[in-house]
């Protein structure tokens, strides 16, 4: 079985998130949404709400998978068989941050990791972004799926 991990945050997911994965499916036979968890970390959205997030947005998704994890994304991937890791390119900032990530990810474990560019109109869309803006009491839905803006 291909198995792709796809690991963030998500606090909270994304119409960003949503653009990579739905892109990254096709390519795999399962995608494993893994939200790291950091205990000094503060979030906006509990790992609770953003696992129902995920499941909810993924419902009729047979090969997502949402689980969370601790520790290194590459230990995480060994663990689900997992030979790729996901990820999203908004910017050159992204890639410079995201390469170095991957090489060190893929020579301490041989996981490769996929980089997606975004899709146009929706590079300006990151969970810091929806965060400040539902802080300030801004419409923040056309930025996050349905399960979010339920919220």
């Amino acid at each position: 079985m291909k198995t792709a991990v796809f690991p963030g945050s998500f606090d909270p997911i994304t119409l960003g998130h949503v653009d990579i994965i739905n892109r990254g499916l096709p390519l795999f036979d399962q995608v494993i949404l893994a939200i790291g968890t950091n205990s000094d970390k503060k979030y906006m959205f509990s790992l609770e709400e953003r696992v129902r997030f995920l499941e909810e947005t993924y419902k009729d998704e047979p090969k997502i998978k949402v689980m969370t994890y601790k520790g290194m994304t590459v230990d995480f991937c060994r663990e689900q068989n997992a030979g790729f890791i996901l990820r999203g390119l908004r910017n050159a900032i992204d890639l410079e941050f995201e390469k170095s990530i991957g090489q060190t990810n893929f020579k301490m474990s041989g996981v490769e990791t996929l980089f997606f560019i975004t899709s146009s109109g929706k590079s300006h869309i990151s969970s810091t972004v929806v965060r400040d803006v539902i802080r300030n009491g801004g419409d923040y839905h056309f930025m996050v799926p349905d399960a979010v803006s339920k919220e």
